[in-house]
């Protein structure tokens, strides 16, 4: 099943003369296992568009369905379940918790969600083990490094399992050799682990990690490029 669907996606801030059209009907879909990045010039829509699909902000008009839910038709606890159980974010800025722990950080969204703390830092431990964290479960945000404190960040979006990845500019705050390090392992989330994986990215040398990208332009798809599938090293 087609894991998000939007539909003449539109989205409108203001009203009369002042409105601006952030988003102006945009209809597109993302398969299981596929890594779309969205680019466009700043103020194109991007982020938008991102925080449509996450149920972060209410469309304008149109539609749009993640993993067959209509968020039109969710209420506030039924979007917030779906958030925290459907979907994983991953933000520019880690939003790391200071006095937490990596496991704890990562362990977050099952605690939230009543699943008890031992079992939730375990499952927590496994996601990090498998991104290269397995030494630094007990170190402090400000004890990791940009990369290591995304890997953080990234494990704490999927210890839920979530079948969607949301990035807004994952590899914004960091240098290059982090940022390629992250691209791939969103790569590798979304062929070895099946996840979707959404993001959003200025960077050309980043998008290119992706199968496609999608391309706005005031708020509008203006073109769509299927890259070559070609495993990248990380």
């Amino acid at each position: 099943m087609t894991i998000i669907t939007t539909s003449q996606l539109t989205k409108i801030y203001g009203s009369g003369p002042t409105a601006v059209t952030a988003l102006d009907r945009v209809s597109l879909s993302v398969e299981p296992g596929e890594f779309v990045a969205i680019m466009g010039p700043s103020g194109c829509g991007k982020s938008t568009l991102l925080h449509l699909i996450g149920g972060l902000d209410k469309a304008s008009g149109g539609s749009i369905a993640v993993d067959g839910h209509n968020l039109n038709d969710l209420g506030d606890d039924e979007l917030t379940e779906l958030r925290r159980r459907k979907m994983g974010f991953v933000f520019q800025f880690y939003n790391l918790i200071p006095v937490m722990t990596a496991a704890e950080n990562a362990a977050l969204p099952v605690t939230l969600d009543g699943v008890r703390p031992a079992e939730a830092q375990k499952k927590a431990a496994e996601w990090l083990e498998r991104f290269g964290l397995g030494e630094r479960l007990n170190h402090r945000p400000d004890q990791l490094s940009g990369g290591q404190q995304q890997r953080v960040a990234i494990a704490r979006a999927l210890v839920a399992e979530p079948q969607l990845i949301l990035a807004d500019e994952p590899t914004g705050n960091l240098d290059t050799t982090s940022s390629d390090e992250i691209a791939g392992l969103l790569r590798q989330v979304s062929k070895e682990y099946g996840r979707a994986v959404v993001m959003v990215t200025h960077d050309p040398r980043i998008a290119a990690y992706a199968d496609r990208i999608i391309f706005l332009k005031d708020g509008k798809v203006v073109e769509e490029t299927i890259l070559e599938k070609k495993s990248k090293t990380h």
